[in-house]
């Protein structure tokens, strides 16, 4: 097994590679908490929706609406309390090029999709990871959009 680099990190490369691997991208524990939430609420909705643009984590064709479920670090929330983060988001200090660039990269490709979604005629939320550690407020928050939707039709 290899050294780690003197990049600040404090496993090897194999390891940190395995350690990002494991990376859930689908049913994240984040996820799942927002469609119980859903199903609480009588809202019904699909998962798996690659063929929307930017695959929204839950979905609503009839009814024209998505969600996105999006963590802080990954898509680079700004000002967040969770990562503790200024106005661009948090960056790594180890490899610090190549995070700056991927989380700057991943920003734009959600404004793109987001876009692209609502040129489709869909309503977006985006929630964030931070957002789901108080519940009555993430119900809220899902509440408020579904009474738009509905207000709106």
């Amino acid at each position: 097994m290899r050294k780690a680099k003197r990049t600040g990190d404090i496993v090897s490369q194999e390891v940190r590679s395995r350690m990002m691997r494991a990376v859930r991208q689908r049913d994240t524990r984040l996820e799942i908490a927002v469609r119980r939430v859903l199903r609480t609420m009588g809202v019904f909705y699909r998962v798996s929706n690659r063929d929307l643009p930017g695959s929204p984590d839950v979905a609503n064709r009839r009814n024209r609406w998505t969600i996105f479920i999006n963590g802080c670090f990954w898509h680079g929330h700004s000002n967040c309390p969770k990562t503790k983060s200024g106005k661009g988001g948090r960056i790594p200090a180890s490899n610090h090029l190549y995070w700056a660039e991927k989380i700057r990269s991943n920003r734009q490709r959600d404004g793109k999709k987001k876009r692209a979604l609502r040129r489709l005629g869909f309503r977006v939320l985006v929630i964030w990871e931070c957002e789901m550690r108080d519940s009555r407020k993430l119900e809220s928050r899902l509440s408020d959009f579904f009474e738009e939707i509905r207000f709106c039709k």
